[in-house]
């Protein structure tokens, strides 16, 4: 998919208490990005790590398929006992998941401290 003018993902995924803190710079849509995304968070849900705290403050772009993947994510990380919740939403972001109607499916913070403290 390179040469598309896609916008490549960043991905950092790093341990905050008891979550795992997920955060995106770039586009989550469909391409090259959402494979990115799917194996990062696949490799988590395997690990039984499923307290996960999303990080959309970089993300400009989300597509149908960026939010199917997270509604998977959301799936996994529940059926496991766990929980995703979103982290300052970039404007475009926050702009689809409402028209969509998804936004009340995810707790949203304005800050990856008070998601993580969400854990307990």
């Amino acid at each position: 998919m390179r040469g598309t003018g896609e916008t490549p993902l960043d991905i950092n995924i790093r341990k905050r208490g008891a979550a795992q803190v997920i955060q995106l710079r770039g586009d989550l849509r469909l391409g090259e990005a959402l494979e990115q995304f799917n194996h990062a968070v696949g490799e988590l849900v395997q690990a039984s790590e499923v307290k996960l705290v999303i990080n959309l403050a970089e993300v400009g772009m989300l597509d149908s398929s960026g939010i199917g993947a997270l509604m998977k994510l959301l799936t996994s990380a529940t059926k496991r006992g766990g929980a995703l919740k979103l982290v300052n939403p970039a404007p475009q972001a926050l702009k689809t998941l409402k028209l969509v109607g998804l936004l009340a499916l995810f707790p949203v913070f304005p800050d990856e401290e008070q998601a993580v403290a969400s854990f307990g």
